[in-house]
């Protein structure tokens, strides 16, 4: 798969793609991919090429990159939400309140310009509460996962304060499309969501009203190959029901700790193949200071929210190692990594920013988000496709 999730590539000279442009594009008459092949030979040629650069030479080409037929590349997908209406100092009543409305948008980096997703499915109705009286200074929280190219949207609260979604809400770039998931057991929130080897985990949390049973239990959706959930062993108590927290995946081992931040935690592990919960190793704990993400389930990374320090976990020494720092890491709320990148939702939500580990020293951009917007969570994922 493609990934131009970076600062595109230097573009052929104008001369260059004046000349391509004039000789596949000279009427509006349908124009061979290349002249003299057949468009399936042409396509195969085309698809060796990074995307930045067919974008720019003529309407043909950019219309292959975003076709069914034509390899996608990796982009941003973000849930946002309009700024707070309200002053900061201004206390309303609930009635008087203007909630934040959530949109969920992609980022295209060939373009360097923001979409949005199509809307979800409205029956039953789902309002997503991010702001209540009794929690002034937070919001509250929209959990998404990324799994198997697909975007899931699994728990949030809803205006009676209890979850919002009787099942989770699944879109695919590809086909552009929504669909439901199967019926949880227990809607929930304030839970631990993650991925792991192409399944979808639910754990912990609080339902309509806590219960011990709910805030210990564990599930799984495996969305390729059984279309229901799976009850898993429980946790040893309900201590990961205080927070949203993500669980990341990472070489056949689930991992989560029960705070956010640079606070004191527990974590646990659980070990899929033998449906175990396990006790986190001390240096990872330790080091566990703020978002965490794994890179294709291998490679796991941590931003510590004090320093903006990006470092990678080492297992064989049991310790994180430092990649690199920067001030716009600092505060950072939410991370996830792919195709070599790691991406974080800025202190604030106002930019995303970008680091690509794959290259030694690591290198740094942002990508901001549209005015009068705040990201509250950013995926990878292939780009959409286009009529």
């Amino acid at each position: 798969m493609a990934n131009p999730i970076s600062p595109p590539p230097q573009s052929p000279s104008s001369s260059s793609c004046s000349s391509k442009r004039r000789k596949l594009s000279h009427n509006n008459q349908p124009q061979a991919l290349i002249p003299g092949l057949p468009d399936h030979l042409a396509q195969v040629c085309l698809s060796l090429v990074h995307p930045s650069f067919l974008y720019s030479v003529c309407r043909s080409w950019r219309r292959l990159i975003y076709s069914s037929s034509f390899p996608p590349f990796l982009s941003l997908y973000a849930l946002l939400s309009t700024t707070n209406p309200s002053p900061p100092n201004e206390i309303r009543t609930r009635t008087q309140q203007q909630q934040p409305e959530v949109h969920f948008s992609c980022f295209d980096p060939i373009s360097s310009a923001w979409q949005a997703l199509p809307s979800p499915p409205t029956e039953p109705p789902h309002r997503l509460l991010l702001h209540h009286p009794c929690f002034i200074s937070r919001n509250l929280p929209i959990q998404t996962v990324s799994v198997c190219g697909e975007l899931v949207l699994l728990a949030a609260t809803s205006d009676d304060f209890v979850p919002a979604l009787p099942r989770p809400l699944i879109f695919n770039p590809l086909s552009k499309s929504w669909k439901f998931g199967p019926n949880f057991s227990a809607p929930r929130r304030w839970c631990a969501a993650g991925a792991l080897r192409g399944s979808v985990y639910v754990a912990s949390g609080i339902g309509t009203h806590y219960s011990i049973d709910v805030a210990r239990s564990a599930e799984r959706l495996d969305l390729k190959n059984n279309w229901e959930w799976e009850r898993l062993s429980g946790l040893r108590d309900g201590r990961f029901s205080r927070e949203a927290i993500e669980a990341v995946g990472w070489r056949g081992k689930l991992c989560m700790v029960n705070v956010k931040g640079s606070a004191a935690k527990n974590g646990v592990v659980y070990n899929m193949e033998a449906d175990v919960w396990e006790d986190m190793p001390d240096g990872m704990i330790a080091g566990w200071r703020g978002p965490v993400a794994a890179m294709d389930e291998e490679e796991m990374f941590v931003v510590d929210e004090r320093d903006g320090a990006l470092r990678k976990y080492d297992t064989v020494r049991d310790c994180w190692i430092r990649i690199m720092e920067s001030d716009r890491l600092i505060g950072a709320v939410q991370m996830v990594a792919g195709g070599g990148r790691v991406c974080a939702v800025s202190a604030g939500g106002g930019e995303i920013v970008v680091v690509d580990v794959a290259v030694s020293p690591a290198s740094l951009w942002v990508v901001d988000i549209p005015s009068g917007l705040q990201a509250l969570a950013v995926h990878i994922l292939p780009r959409m496709t286009r009529p």
